[in-house]
C-alpha cells in the first residue's frame, strides 16, 4: 500500500495534537489540583462531585442547626436553674412566715421578697437566646410571660401569654426534634381530688397560689379584708397561719418538681442534639474524603503521568522535525 507524504503529514498533526491536548490538561490538572475543571471533561465524575458538594452543603447547615439548638437549650436549663432558686427560696420565705416566731415587720418583709422572687422567675422566663424568647412556644419575639398585680400594684402572679406548641427543628435529612418552648407546661399542674366521693382532675396554677400566698399573708397582718376558703387565718394567729403554709409548701413543691421535669425534658433534648452532632461531625469526614478521592489530584501520580506525557510529546516533535526535512532530494541519492 502506497503511503503518500501528505497522510504522513497528516498522522504526524494528529498525533501531536493529540500529545499537545494531553499535556495541556495534565497541566491544568497540576496547576488547579483538580480532576476535571468543567462537565464536558467527564460528566459522571462531574455529577458526582457536584452531590457530594450538595451534600457538604447541608451538612454544614445542619451541623450549624444542632449548635444553635444546644445553645438554645443550654440557656433553657440555665435560666430554669434560676427559677428553681427563686422557687425555693420562696419556700423557705413561705415557712420562716408560719414558724410563730415572726413579727409583722418580719413577716410583711417575707411577703416583699416573695413578690421579688416573683419578678425574678418572671425575668427569667423570659429570658431570650439570640433575639427569641425560649418559653413562648412559638410565639418567640414577644415576652411570653408577665407579672400580675391587683388593685393596689401588689405583685400576685404570672401570666403565660405564649403559644401551646413546641419548636421543632430539622438536625438532619427527614429528621426534626421538638424543643421544650412551651413554657405554659410549667404554670400548671394536674392534681386529682375527691369531691362528692368521685375523683376528679383538676389543674393547679401556679399563678393563683402565688396570689393566694400573697393574700393570706395580707390577710394575717390585717391589711386585707377579703374572704377566702378555707376560712383565712385570724390576724395575729400564727397557729392558723401555720396551716396555710403547710399546704402552701406541699403545693411549692408540686410545683417545683414540674419544673424539675420540664429541665429534664430539656436535658433528654440536649443529649439527643450531642449524638446527632457527632454523627454530624462523622458524616462530615465521610463526605470530605469521598470527595477528595474524586476531586483532587494526587500530586505525585499525577506529575509523573506529566513527565511520560511530556516525553511523548516530545518525541512527536523530534520525529515530526525528521519527517519534515525530507524532501525530493534525499530520494534523487
Amino acid at each position: 500500500m502506497r503511503i503518500s507524504t501528505n497522510v504522513t503529514y497528516n498522522d504526524f498533526i494528529k498525533n501531536l495534537g493529540a500529545n499537545a491536548s494531553k499535556v495541556q490538561k495534565s497541566l491544568n490538572q497540576l496547576s488547579s489540583l483538580k480532576e476535571v475543571s468543567q462537565s464536558s471533561d467527564n460528566p459522571l465524575l462531574v455529577s458526582k462531585i457536584m452531590n457530594l458538594n450538595v451534600s457538604l452543603s447541608r451538612n454544614a447547615t445542619f451541623n450549624q442547626e444542632i449548635k444553635d439548638t444546644r445553645s438554645w437549650v443550654q440557656t433553657q436549663d440555665s435560666a430554669l436553674s434560676n427559677v428553681s432558686d427563686s422557687m425555693r427560696r420562696i419556700r423557705d420565705l413561705i415557712q420562716s412566715t408560719g414558724s410563730g416566731t415572726k413579727d409583722a415587720d418580719a413577716v410583711r418583709a417575707n411577703k416583699n421578697e416573695i413578690q421579688q422572687e416573683i419578678q425574678g422567675m418572671v425575668e427569667a422566663l423570659n429570658t431570650n437566646f439570640d433575639g427569641r424568647y425560649l418559653f413562648g412556644g412559638q410565639k418567640t419575639t414577644e415576652p411570653p410571660f408577665a407579672v400580675e398585680r391587683d388593685a393596689k400594684n401588689e405583685v400576685v402572679g404570672i401570666k403565660y401569654n405564649g403559644s401551646d406548641a413546641n419548636l421543632s427543628r430539622e438536625i438532619a435529612d427527614k429528621v426534626t426534634i421538638d424543643i421544650p418552648t412551651n413554657g405554659g407546661e410549667m404554670m400548671g399542674v394536674e392534681v386529682e381530688v375527691e369531691e362528692n366521693g368521685k375523683t376528679e382532675t383538676k389543674t393547679e396554677k401556679l399563678s393563683d397560689l402565688f396570689g393566694n400566698i400573697v393574700k393570706q399573708i395580707n390577710i394575717y397582718l390585717g391589711e386585707t379584708d377579703q374572704t377566702t376558703t378555707p376560712p383565712p387565718p385570724t390576724p395575729g394567729d400564727d397557729t392558723t397561719l401555720k396551716k396555710f403554709t403547710d399546704e402552701f409548701m406541699k403545693k411549692i413543691d408540686m410545683f417545683s418538681d414540674n419544673i424539675v421535669n420540664f429541665r429534664t425534658k430539656i436535658g433528654a433534648v440536649d443529649n439527643r442534639l450531642k449524638s446527632a452532632e457527632q454523627r454530624n461531625e462523622s458524616d462530615k469526614i465521610n463526605l470530605t474524603s469521598a470527595l477528595s478521592e474524586r476531586q483532587d489530584v494526587d500530586i505525585a501520580e499525577k506529575y509523573m503521568e506529566y513527565q511520560n506525557q511530556m516525553l511523548a510529546y516530545q518525541t512527536t516533535m523530534a520525529m515530526g522535525t525528521k519527517i519534515m526535512q525530507t524532501s525530493i532530494l534525499d530520494y534523487v541519492r
